[in-house]
């Protein structure tokens, strides 16, 4: 098939495209010789991709952890030595730097292998004390599980969407994004190159306007069992409450509105380097990007002195995915100018030669709870700067928080930070150290409106397995 000119499906091994071009979408940042559009799915090629994947459940489920551990290095293996291609086609796709596209490339061959190693202990059961005779616990898959990934960090999340379901013995399908329909084929295809069996994984792809339909479609359909989702919050409703009307669990990590927390005690210079990290990294469309400062009021403006000199240094040209995305940003910086708040930029691109999406790196001072910027996730290389008398009222301001994703605290008092990380309502509290932080051996989700559960580790393996008691007792002795 002409994989040059569309980007296909895979279903049951098989590259799938329609002979008629139905329902295919054009890709927003093609490369110059790539892929101009990519195959949308049909309802009815949803439905095949569920009927596969239970096919290929009854032979996965009974395979060894011995084997899915095997497998899974492999295409540990297959996605090292293929790293830079991964890294071209999404720095094409998304527009993001070579920093960030070795970061999720990297971090993906550590998640694969870690989830390889933890094939056999996430099948352990137990044996808990019973009053007569013996219960055993027993860990079992799911069945088929969704997962739908996003377009900024394409490589890991679209890998962390199913390697951990498939893991556990559950065998999934990848809805990857419209906006990385090259990065989420090629992670997908390695799987087939890997030598899965056919239907462990099988690949969509549909058109925005197009999403109910195949979302309903989906959770609907009795094979599947769980759906895992990565995105904005005002999706992840949506998610949630379709799948709460088809009785199917869900793990969701959605928006957060960010923030580090900068204590009268702290080394300045180590927190502004890690602010303006953990703000501008991938142009800030990371779901943990810095959004918010909380400094005291007694280092905030030495603080902004140093946030602004290392402004200025910022030489990067950041582009935000879309025009949407721009002016949402235009947006929140006119409401808090409007609103009396100071705006810092990194030294602007000439109009002549900046990219139609490019926003430059801004810095708002003088934040406050009134203007739009202080509760709107910006997903972009804006952040605010919010000045406080008193820790007490930098806790009450973070416990009010709608999101709960990351945050972190920089303080030269480990004992004050950490105790401060304890009424922190987050995932995660990094103490001297940027917003922006996630590893294969760790936990990672939110609370509030940034979702449920939690991706990584045993923690994301438990996530994709249900119980099941089985009782012995003592029968009637012979004779």
């Amino acid at each position: 098939m002409d994989t040059q000119s569309t980007i296909p499906l895979i279903i049951d091994g098989q590259d799938i495209l329609i002979s008629n071009g139905e329902r295919r979408g054009a890709i927003v940042n093609k490369s110059d010789h790539g892929p101009v559009s990519y195959q949308g799915a049909t309802k009815d090629l949803a439905i095949q991709a569920a009927e596969s994947s239970a096919r290929a459940y009854t032979a996965w489920s009974t395979t060894t952890p011995r084997e899915r551990r095997r497998l899974l290095l492999k295409l540990a293996e297959i996605l090292r030595n293929r790293a830079e291609e991964v890294k071209r086609v999404c720095c094409e796709e998304i527009q993001c730097g070579p920093l960030w596209a070795d970061i999720i490339t990297n971090d993906s061959i550590g998640l694969i292998e870690e989830y390889a190693s933890l094939t056999t202990s996430v099948a352990t059961g137990s044996i808990p004390f019973v009053q007569r005779g013996y219960g055993l616990v027993f860990k079992e898959p799911l069945g088929v599980v969704l997962g739908i990934a996003p377009w900024n960090a394409p490589v890991i999340l679209g890998l962390r969407a199913v390697v951990a379901p498939i893991a556990a013995g559950n065998v999934a399908i990848l809805k990857g994004s419209e906006l990385s329909p090259r990065t989420h084929y090629l992670l997908a295809s390695m799987f087939r190159e890997a030598g899965f069996p056919l239907g462990v994984l099988n690949f969509l792809l549909h058109r925005p306007e197009d999403a109910s339909e195949i979302f309903g479609a989906l959770i609907q359909h009795p094979e599947i069992r769980k759906c895992n989702f990565t995105g904005s919050t005002q999706v992840g409703r949506i998610i949630a409450s379709q799948s709460a009307t088809a009785l199917k669990p869900v793990l969701l990590e959605l928006g957060g509105k960010n923030f580090t927390v900068v204590l009268d005690d702290a080394d300045l210079g180590l927190a502004a380097t890690e602010i303006i990290k953990g703000a501008f990294l991938n142009n800030g469309q990371i779901c943990m990007s810095t959004d918010l400062v909380f400094a005291t009021t007694a280092v905030a403006q030495a603080l902004e002195a140093k946030i602004l000199l290392l402004l200025q240094t910022i030489d990067t040209v950041p582009v935000v995915i879309s025009t949407a995305a721009k002016e949402k940003l235009e947006m929140l910086v006119s409401d808090a100018r409007e609103k009396g708040a100071r705006v810092h930029t990194a030294p602007l691109v000439p109009s002549s030669s900046a990219p139609p999406n490019y926003y430059p790196p801004t810095v708002v001072s003088g934040l406050t709870t009134a203007m739009k910027l202080y509760e709107v996730e910006s997903f972009g290389p804006v952040f605010g700067i919010l000045s406080v008398e008193t820790e007490s009222q930098i806790v009450e301001l973070t416990q009010q928080a709608k999101y709960g994703l990351s945050s972190s605290i920089i303080s030269k008092d480990h004992y004050r930070a950490l105790e401060l990380a304890r009424s922190v309502k987050a995932g995660a509290v990094h103490i001297n150290a940027m917003t922006v932080h996630d590893e294969p051996t760790l936990p990672h989700g939110g609370v509030g409106d940034s979702g449920w559960g939690r991706f990584g580790a045993r923690w994301g393996l438990e996530e994709f397995v249900q119980t099941k008691v089985v009782t012995f007792h003592p029968g009637s002795l012979p004779g």
